[in-house]
């Protein structure tokens, strides 16, 4: 039973409302002055505490002061006949739970109290009987999806039910949601099987990696706005549904997904964006900025020089400056260079911190620890952006009126299914895709391009050919086999076929008050 301390000089005339609050089932311990309650609260614990705000004595807001230096685990909802806007605010400044304002009736105080001491268990109860409503509903969504606009909405359902229940205690609504992600996934890979070829090859196609410049990018800039393109590389669309509200604060938000290319990975992915082609003829084209899997130059070390081939080809004019962000200290470099270049009409940006935590997480155990499921991987986003210098990047572009193009390359999934595959010394060692000649593997295990220029993509020798893995499924050699499906089972990878890594956010933020 909840132990609830009522603090009032006319507790008296209160008398109903007591017993209404124990009728409910509440145990109420009541006192007729703040001092009266700190002794209380010295003695035994409470759950929560109603207070007066005009007490004889200490007043009711010097008596939160002192509960919350000596009990601040204990909320606080305080009562008052004041409608004074100072009172309100020094009683908010005080972090106090609730503020309620006199006359107050028993079903009024009774849902604060809920609301403080029971949320939790509402929440979940109402979410998980929601989710059960909505489960059949989404599970024909999946059955009868058959165009992307479809997928897309299916995976923006199952993304808002997974941040819904990652909020309640109810384990069992969990498992359900991921069986249902798990089978969204295995009929999404059936679908992209079955149409990948005709997108690349035909006019009807879904907004892909290769046309983002020039459908979201070049078109605000033709409005005579200031674009910054700003790339999040690995970027998920739970992520950015976590660091949304920090963004809305400086802008308005449009959110749309649009859909990667194979292999969903930064060499090929991101080099489509920014040279605004399909990778085989960036590699036909621009062969001095493509690098081959078996190179060992950087793989995305020519971004820029690609930004400029698009724009030189579009015949565009516009100046731009590009920046790589590693660390913080970049952070604040391009703070300073936004600033000497206010008037820039294209910024270029690419952050790679959350990239960097997938790596770390699958190398560092500590990291590994941090970051064990989506639900945390999510977190660790959002306290870094909270506390990072990328939010005062935005905050000024904001400032200075720029529209913001906010994207990725890819996403990514956690992987949990080896698939053994065999290929030689130049196979390259990505766990969601293989490239290479003479890969020998089960072919009802994953989608096979035999004839990779087909599908835009190079091949570094004629008989060259590419595998993705699909689901949460990763590759993995025989030699070392048991050792290495133990070390990445559970990492989260990219470069393959699943919802998570295909359908990701593209996101125009246009600055509030312009």
């Amino acid at each position: 039973m909840d132990k609830i301390l009522w603090a009032d000089d006319e507790i008296d005339l209160l008398k109903p409302h007591i017993l209404f609050l124990k009728a409910k089932g509440y145990d109420v311990t009541t006192v007729s002055n703040g001092r009266d309650a700190i002794d209380a609260l010295d003695r035994e614990p409470f759950s929560l505490v109603l207070l007066d705000e005009n007490m004889p004595g200490i007043s009711g807001l010097e008596t939160l002061d002192l509960i919350n230096q000596g009990h601040p685990e204990v909320p606080v909802i305080m009562i008052t006949k004041s409608e004074e806007e100072n009172i309100m605010d020094q009683a908010i400044g005080n972090r106090i739970a609730d503020y309620l304002i006199k006359p107050v009736n028993p079903n009024q105080i009774l849902l604060s109290i809920k609301k403080n001491l029971h949320s939790r268990e509402i929440v979940t109860e109402q979410t998980s009987s929601d989710y059960r409503q909505e489960f059949q509903h989404i599970s024909g969504d999946i059955n009868r999806a058959a165009t992307m606009e479809e997928w897309m909405e299916v995976y923006r359902q199952l993304v808002r039910w997974e941040l819904k229940l990652a909020e309640t205690d109810n384990s069992s609504m969990e498992e359900m949601l991921l069986m249902q992600k798990r089978d969204a996934n295995s009929n999404f890979c059936k679908f992209v099987k079955r149409n990948y070829e005709d997108w690349i090859t035909g006019d009807n196609h879904p907004l892909m990696s290769h046309e983002v410049f020039r459908r979201r990018v070049f078109p605000p800039l033709d409005n005579g706005d200031k674009v910054c393109f700003f790339l999040i590389d690995n970027f998920r669309l739970d992520q950015w549904k976590e660091i949304q509200p920090l963004v809305s604060e400086f802008f308005n938000v449009n959110e749309d997904l649009y859909t990667t290319i194979l292999p969903t990975s930064t060499q090929y992915a991101r080099n489509a964006i920014f040279a605004g082609l399909m990778p085989a003829d960036i590699a036909r084209m621009y062969p001095e900025y493509w690098v081959e899997e078996d190179e060992n130059e950087g793989l995305n070390v020519y971004e820029k020089q690609l930004v400029q081939t698009q724009l030189d080809r579009f015949r565009r004019k516009e100046k731009f400056t590009y920046y790589k962000l590693n660390d913080s200290t970049a952070s604040d470099k391009l703070l300073s260079l936004i600033n000497s270049n206010k008037d820039m009409p294209l910024h270029v940006v690419v952050l790679n911190f959350i990239d960097m935590l997938s790596h770390a997480r699958t190398e560092s155990k500590m990291i590994r620890e941090l970051a064990n499921s989506d639900a945390a991987y999510r977190s660790i986003t959002e306290s870094w952006f909270r506390h990072s210098g990328a939010i005062e990047i935005f905050r000024r572009l904001a400032e200075l009126g720029y529209k913001v193009i906010l994207t990725t390359d890819h996403g990514t999934i956690r992987v949990d299914n080896p698939i053994k595959v065999v290929g030689d010394r130049n196979t390259n060692t990505n766990l969601r895709y293989k490239v290479g000649k003479n890969l020998n593997y089960n072919p009802k295990q994953v989608y096979e391009i035999h004839n990779p220029k087909k599908y835009g993509l190079p091949a570094p020798n004629l008989s060259s050919i590419f595998i993705f893995a699909t689901n949460e499924d990763f590759f993995s050699y025989p030699n070392n086999y048991n050792y290495y499906v133990q070390y990445y089972t559970g990492t989260f990878q990219h470069g393959g076929i699943s919802l998570q890594e295909m359908l990701v956010p593209l996101v125009t933020l246009t600055p509030k008050g312009f």
